[in-house]
């Protein structure tokens, strides 16, 4: 296994145990979400909430929905910010969680992340966009994707599954810019963690074709994933064409478990610093941040399958 993947293996473990922490919605009667847009046009969401810490509501700076875009004329976005005095951590920053279970569906975002290259180069931080639940005794239910912004070329995506204290991964990194794929892996508490490459049917498509230009803190770019209960497929509209690029089209089947989350889980968005992942491009970019940068989200959405309906 490369240092590059080595060190991967240990900062998203620790990202994802971090996460494991983080409080969730009070939601003992099941209730699931139907298909929304939320366009985050005004203050309030009717299916999200922000996840709150100690602070004082009136006083947090780092949630603004129904603001003005900074870099689209014309547009509300919910204003995502991050305070460079939270602590290190996947939950520790900004970050919002559905109203009501999601499952079995589509979700889509419009996203800009900051645009940090040339302010804070080494900077540490990561933007997320994903699903996420853990109940006792059942497996993990995570999808995400990723984005450390100190180079927005490249995106990660993937899936948790599996019960704590023995966590499975499947994932894909990607720079989208120039449409080459990094790696594609699965790993296992089983085995103790050491990646494995996903090969033939798993790993699919084997080429991606570039995003002329792409680079996720310039403009606003709309990311997505079909979740099915054998089938995850991430993909990205091309920004002038429309057209669906599909970036993994995953079936599940690697020797140890399928990859694919099979429990009822929470749609969530966050934004918050890592001192240990660095990304693939930077071994540097662990930086806290210094200022509080900016994601803007234009909107989210979810469509769940009419056959999987609960």
């Amino acid at each position: 296994m490369t240092t590059r993947l080595m060190t991967l293996t240990l900062a998203v473990v620790l990202s994802t145990a971090g996460l494991m922490a983080q409080e969730n919605p009070d939601n003992s009667k099941a209730e699931y979400h139907k298909a929304f847009v939320e366009n985050f046009d005004k203050a309030t969401s009717k299916y999200f909430m922000q996840r709150r810490d100690k602070r004082d509501e009136a006083t947090d700076f780092r949630y603004f929905p129904g603001n003005v875009s900074l870099s689209e004329k014309g547009t509300d976005v919910l204003l995502y910010r991050i305070d460079p005095q939270d602590p290190a951590g996947a939950g520790r920053g900004p970050e919002i969680i559905s109203r009501k279970y999601t499952s079995y569906g589509t979700y889509a975002a419009r996203i800009r992340i900051p645009d940090v290259t040339k302010v804070q180069p080494n900077v540490g931080a990561v933007v997320g966009y994903f699903t996420y639940n853990m109940e006792p005794g059942k497996s993990l239910s995570e999808i995400d994707w990723e984005w450390l912004i100190a180079d927005p070329e490249i995106v990660y995506i993937g899936t948790w599954t599996g019960p704590r204290g023995n966590l499975q991964r499947i994932g894909r990194t990607i720079n989208l810019a120039t449409g080459e794929i990094l790696y594609t892996i699965y790993r296992s508490g089983k085995d103790g963690n050491i990646n494995h490459p996903l090969t033939g049917l798993q790993n699919q498509p084997e080429t991606i074709p570039a995003i002329e230009g792409f680079n996720a803190a310039k403009q606003f770019y709309t990311y997505g994933f079909d979740w099915y209960p054998d089938r995850l497929t991430w993909w990205i509209l091309h920004p002038e064409s429309g057209e669906k690029i599909v970036l993994w089209d995953y079936q599940g089947s690697t020797p140890d478990f399928t990859g694919i989350p099979d429990n009822h889980t929470y749609y969530r968005l966050n934004f918050w610093h890592t001192n240990n992942w660095p990304v693939e491009t930077n071994p540097d970019s662990i930086e806290k941040p210094a200022y509080p940068y900016e994601v803007e989200v234009d909107w989210m959405s979810y469509t769940p399958f009419k056959e999987y309906a609960k």
